[in-house]
């Protein structure tokens, strides 16, 4: 979709709006998955697709103390590592592509995760919005975590036009300042599951229902 000037400025100060009042609701912003290494934020977030934050941490309470270095997980015996995950679901592809992940970066990066969207996405099971996520968390990089809750919320404002991952991402890149694209993003993911449903949003208790473009339609 082809915006023209005006409607530019007018979504980046909505997005600016939703910056500030999602800072005042949540000061403190942070990824719900529980993690000590880079690493391990990588292999939790691997995890974490089609599977809750909170049964991911149960489970690498047990993986991360039996493995805890890139070249524990490269070394690692893969029914042992799909004995451990089996609650996240997808256990199977979920162990090979950590496995081959930890493989591939004591390969190619010399046992440390590389520092660019570009090289991370090589990695086996990382895509865009894994990418991201380390990007900001880990590299304190911009970072635009494009999940469901940031694309749903993002619509719903009117600061995003598309469904598509990469698509919200390249409108976001536009829109946001980068220095507060990763914690806006985490906090996207708290407002989603506090506030902002995918079913019967509360929006009469919304702090954003005054920019929102779906509540004044």
């Amino acid at each position: 979709m082809v915006f023209t000037d005006e409607e530019r400025e007018i979504r980046r100060e909505r997005a600016a709006r939703a910056v500030a009042l999602l800072e005042e609701l949540y000061p403190g912003a942070q990824c719900s998955l529980i993690y000590k290494k880079p690493h391990e934020l990588m292999i939790a977030a691997r995890l974490s697709a089609q599977c809750t934050d909170a049964r991911v941490n149960i489970v690498t309470k047990e993986l991360f103390a039996k493995y805890r270095t890139v070249e524990d997980f490269a070394k690692a015996d893969q029914a042992d590592i799909e004995r451990i995950i089996m609650p996240c679901g997808l256990y199977k592809t979920k162990a090979a592509s950590i496995i081959g992940m930890c493989r591939k970066i004591m390969d190619d990066h010399g046992g440390e995760l590389p520092d660019t969207l570009e090289k991370l996405t090589t990695l086996p099971g990382i895509g865009r919005k894994t990418a991201n996520l380390l990007m900001g968390d880990v590299f304190g990089k911009p970072a635009y975590v494009c999940d469901t809750h940031c694309i749903r919320i993002c619509g719903r404002l009117g600061l995003t036009t598309s469904k598509d991952p990469l698509k919200t991402e390249n409108e976001l890149r536009e829109l946001l300042a980068p220095e507060k694209s990763s914690n806006f993003c985490h906090r996207l993911v708290m407002f989603g599951r506090d506030v902002c449903k995918a079913q019967k949003p509360r929006c009469e208790e919304c702090i954003l229902a005054g920019i929102c473009v779906n509540n004044q339609t």
